[in-house]
């Protein structure tokens, strides 16, 4: 019951903030301009602070864990090339590929992996640590799907794409943020107290920002008509891929923190960031919205089912 509670905690407050953004723009609150205005600000300023101050403040040089890192990374590339894979071969529109993949395979973990594990542990215990090995990852891919997917460069040739994909990772703000971070991590660099406040305070506003624009960006007839797929990802990302990487995770000898810090990495709800990018990059925003929506409701229910077989089986 304590899970379930705390998963319906960290969810629902999620989906309400995208409730509230979908009723200002009917009532007429939002405008087109602002919802565009916003989504710019948070995808080019708010979003790469708020992963800058994830992995610069993350402290990973006491749980140094060589064999934890490179699972971390390995299974996530895995996870999104084999996602992305799939979804190119099985999706007929391939305007939706690239939406699809990133939602099926991108999950929360920045958000919600210190949360998580502190709630059932008392400490951040290897969360810290999964986000700086994955997190940057989860970016770079998904620039990398999404500049493949883009509208722009569907029917282009591969050698244009590549092109316009390693650009895309060059120039994309987002890279930027988690690139700026990584010396402040390895280095156990410490941001004075004024700056660390202002990055704090711009960070904060990506994740309730980024939310209400989803909403107020959310049509309902047109996410209906992408009901299968939107479905079909929200099983992938919260027990599809779980499934697959629990069993590698254990046979590697994972165990208490680091398995639920695993499990935030596999199977945590879609990104907000996804809508963001999505949006920003060409591709299928409203798809990308309703794999959001799905995935935040049904994941109070699955978080929690996972903890409650990892407890029963005596892994955590």
């Amino acid at each position: 019951m304590e899970s379930f509670l705390f998963s319906l905690n960290a969810t629902m407050p999620v989906f309400l903030v995208m409730i509230l953004g979908w009723v200002l723009m009917r009532v007429h609150f939002f405008s087109d301009e602002f919802v565009k205005i916003a989504d710019k600000y948070v995808f080019k300023v708010a979003l790469p602070v708020l992963l800058f101050e994830d992995i610069a403040t993350a402290d990973i040089t006491e749980i140094f864990d060589l064999a934890f890192i490179l699972f971390c990374m390995i299974s996530t590339i895995v996870m999104f090339l084999a996602v992305w894979i799939l979804s190119a071969l099985l999706i007929r529109d391939k305007s939706m590929v690239g939406a699809f993949a990133q939602g099926a395979a991108r999950g929360s973990a920045a958000i919600l992996g210190i949360a998580f594990v502190q709630n059932i542990y008392g400490a951040p215990g290897m969360a810290p640590l999964m986000i700086v090995s994955a997190v940057p990852f989860y970016n770079i891919l998904s620039v990398v799907i999404l500049t493949f997917g883009s509208r722009d460069q569907i029917g282009m040739d591969k050698k244009s794409q590549i092109r316009a994909a390693c650009i895309g990772v060059a120039k994309n703000p987002i890279i930027w943020g988690i690139l700026a971070g990584l010396p402040f991590a390895l280095l156990h660099i410490r941001i004075p107290a004024i700056p660390s406040t202002a990055i704090s305070y711009v960070a904060n506003t990506a994740t309730p920002i980024a939310l209400l624009t989803i909403g107020a960006g959310f049509q309902g007839r047109q996410a209906l008509s992408r009901l299968r797929p939107a479905l079909a990802a929200s099983f992938i990302k919260l027990i599809g891929i779980p499934a697959v990487f629990f069993p590698v995770a254990l046979r590697f000898g994972f165990r208490g923190s680091e398995l639920v810090a695993i499990l935030i990495m596999l199977g945590s709800p879609t990104t907000v960031s996804c809508y963001i990018m999505a949006k920003n990059m060409g591709n299928d925003e409203v798809l990308t919205s309703s794999i959001i929506v799905l995935a935040t409701l049904f994941s109070s229910i699955t978080l929690t089912g996972w903890i409650w077989f990892l407890r029963t089986q005596g892994l955590i």
